[in-house]
C-alpha cells in the first residue's frame, strides 16, 4: 500500500537515495537498542523511514517518508508519502513512533515531534547532539565545512528532549565495525571515506560541493599512504567504540506495550 501525502517539499533523498541500501546496512547493535526502546509495540509508524532500517520485524509497521525514491527501496507493504510535520493519521493511531537519523532533515523540528506525540503513545528518536565533544577527526583535519553544515541542521539534544517530554536518553557509542554507513561509521576505517559511493550515501557529503570534498579526500589519501593519519590517531586504532554524541531519546509510555 502506498499513500501519497499532501505537501511538496523536495526531499534530499530523492537526489542521493539511489543505491542507499547497499551502503546503509542496519547495524544489529543499534537495532537492538531501538527495538528495546519500542517496548514490544504491535503497531509502529516509522517517520523518515527511508529504506526501512531498524524497523521491528514483529510489529505492523507503517513507513512514512517525503521521498518517493526512498519509499521505492522500502520492503514493507505499508508506505505513506508524507512529511513528519503533517502525518495523515488519527490521534494515538499507533502504539509507538520511531525516527532514526531523520529529525535534522525536517523543516519544523518541533512541529514534527508534536506530530509523533499526537499519533503514538510512545516515541523513540535516534539523533546526534551537535554540542557533544569530541568531534570526528575528519571535520577538524580535512573538512571543517562539515561543522557549519551539521550545526545548522542538527538541533541540540536538549531541545529534542524538551520538545518530546522525554523520560530516557540512551547513549550509543559507535562500534569500530558499524555497518550503517552514515558519516561517523568509519571513524576507525578512514580509507572508506575515499570511496565516492560511500560518500554519496551520506547526506552531509552529498550536500558539499566537489570543489571542497575532492581536495580534502586527496589530502586524506596522501596521509593514509604516508602513515601520517595512523601516527596521529594511533589511540583510535586501539578502541572498540567511540562516543561521538549519538543518542536514543525515548518519550511517552514508560511501561512496555502489550505484546
Amino acid at each position: 500500500m502506498s499513500i501519497s501525502g499532501a505537501g511538496g517539499m523536495s526531499a534530499t533523498y530523492d537526489r542521493i537515495g539511489i543505491g542507499y541500501r547497499h551502503v546503509r546496512r542496519p547495524d544489529p547493535r543499534l537495532a537492538e537498542l531501538v527495538h528495546r526502546a519500542l517496548g514490544g509495540a504491535r503497531t509502529v509508524v516509522d517517520v523518515g523511514a527511508g529504506a526501512g532500517s531498524y524497523e521491528p520485524t514483529d510489529a505492523e509497521v507503517t513507513a512514512v517518508d517525503p521521498s518517493q525514491v526512498m519509499l521505492d527501496q522500502h520492503p514493507g507493504p505499508k508506505k505513506v508519502l508524507a512529511s513528519a510535520e503533517h502525518l495523515p493519521f488519527e490521534d494515538n493511531a499507533f502504539d509507538a513512533a520511531m525516527a532514526v537519523m531523520t529529525v535534522h532533515h525536517w523543516n519544523d523540528l518541533r512541529g514534527g515531534l508534536r506530530e509523533l506525540r499526537r499519533v503514538s503513545r510512545r516515541q523513540t528518536v535516534f539523533t546526534w547532539d551537535p554540542e557533544h565533544q569530541p568531534e570526528l577527526w575528519l571535520i577538524d583535519e580535512y573538512l571543517p565545512e562539515i561543522r557549519d553544515l551539521e550545526h545548522a541542521r542538527f538541533t541540540p539534544l536538549s531541545d529534542v528532549v524538551e520538545a518530546l517530554g522525554a523520560h530516557t536518553v540512551l547513549p550509543f557509542p559507535v562500534p569500530h565495525d558499524f555497518t550503517d554507513g552514515f558519516q561517523i561509521a568509519y571513524w576507525r576505517r578512514p580509507e572508506h571515506y575515499l570511496d565516492p559511493v560511500v560518500r554519496q550515501a551520506s547526506s552531509t557529503f552529498a550536500q558539499l560541493p566537489p570543489s571542497l570534498v575532492e581536495p580534502a579526500m586527496a589530502r586524506l589519501r596522501a596521509d593514509l599512504e604516508s602513515g601520517a593519519w595512523r601516527h596521529r590517531h594511533a589511540d583510535l586504532l586501539e578502541r572498540e567504540h567511540m562516543d561521538y554524541g549519538y543518542r536514543l531519546v525515548v518519550a511517552g509510555e514508560e511501561e512496555p506495550c502489550a505484546a
